[in-house]
């Protein structure tokens, strides 16, 4: 059985900080790796309110808090995935910066270790191509929030061994989550399902067909959604909705994933959700 003690992260925004979260509370070491020291401090300022969270609800111990935050280190160094036999890139939802990132990882990381990627529209055959360890590369989409939403979609790549694909969908399991195996297709089969449906809500808005607010309410009553779409748009980050629908339209060459001339405007604004303050709705 693949063992792993170590996990290196590489990305500390708000998917790669609750990845870190995951891993670190069911007991892994975990490298935190970011270009940005600013953005590290705010990695972990978030994962200490997420764990002091689960203190305030009685999930956890202060003890066993305080040892969740002592398993995370952070880096600025990509040099730190030496020490790691899983590699996680949770950067941003761009082809051609992950395919770098993942080319330099290969260069430095044990030659044992399995290369992961979280992203939820890039084909993993094209990253694992950039690499000297193809059947060690894999596709392991977790969902925001992390440390809360149980599906980890794993992803084949052309060349990733049964070696591979069996151990990660170990630790899946093991960090208490569900794991669903998909093929590597544009989108995979959550955002090929979830991302058109939060585009076609923008056109909706964009059109004048009902407001916002009506928008979601029809889908959180009519269909019973926790959350309706534009509020999840938002959760998400518009830019990164923006990125699948481009993957989407460029890689199945149909019209019906045009991204909506509206997201595109709010993603040039700075519009991007939650995580930028403001979106199709407003954040303190």
């Amino acid at each position: 059985m693949f063992h792993i003690e170590r996990v290196a992260i590489i990305g500390a925004g708000t998917m790669g900080s609750g990845i870190a979260q995951v891993f670190a509370q069911v007991g892994y070491a975990v490298s935190l790796i970011d270009v940005s020291r600013e953005q590290l401090s705010r990695a972990m300022a978030s994962i200490e309110r997420g764990t002091k969270r689960l203190m305030e609800k009685g999930q956890l111990g202060q003890v066993e808090q305080e040892a969740i935050m002592g398993r995370i280190t952070t880096s600025l160094a990509v040099d730190e995935v030496r020490k790691a036999r899983l590699v996680l890139e949770a950067i941003i939802e761009d082809v051609e910066a992950k395919t770098r990132l993942f080319a330099t990882v290969d260069q430095v990381a044990p030659a044992e270790a399995i290369l992961a990627s979280n992203t939820s529209s890039v084909s993993i055959t094209r990253l694992a191509a950039a690499t000297r360890r193809p059947k060690r590369v894999i596709g392991m989409h977790f969902i925001n929030p992390a440390p809360v939403m149980k599906l980890v979609e794993v992803i084949r790549g052309l060349a990733t061994s049964d070696e591979t694909h069996e151990a990660v969908v170990e630790l899946a399991r093991g960090l208490g989550k569900t794991p669903v195996t998909v093929s590597d297709t544009p989108g995979f089969a959550l955002n090929r399902l979830l991302i058109p449906m939060l585009n076609e809500a923008c056109y909706l808005l964009m059109e004048g067909v009902a407001s916002r607010e009506d928008i979601d309410t029809v889908m959180k009553l009519g269909a019973n959604h926790p959350m309706g779409p534009l509020a999840l748009a938002d959760l998400v980050g518009l830019d990164t909705c923006l990125a699948i629908m481009e993957v989407l339209q460029q890689d199945l060459g149909e019209d019906k994933y045009r991204p909506c001339p509206l997201l595109r405007k709010m993603v040039a604004a700075g519009y991007l959700g939650r995580k930028s303050g403001r979106g199709f709705y407003t954040y303190p």
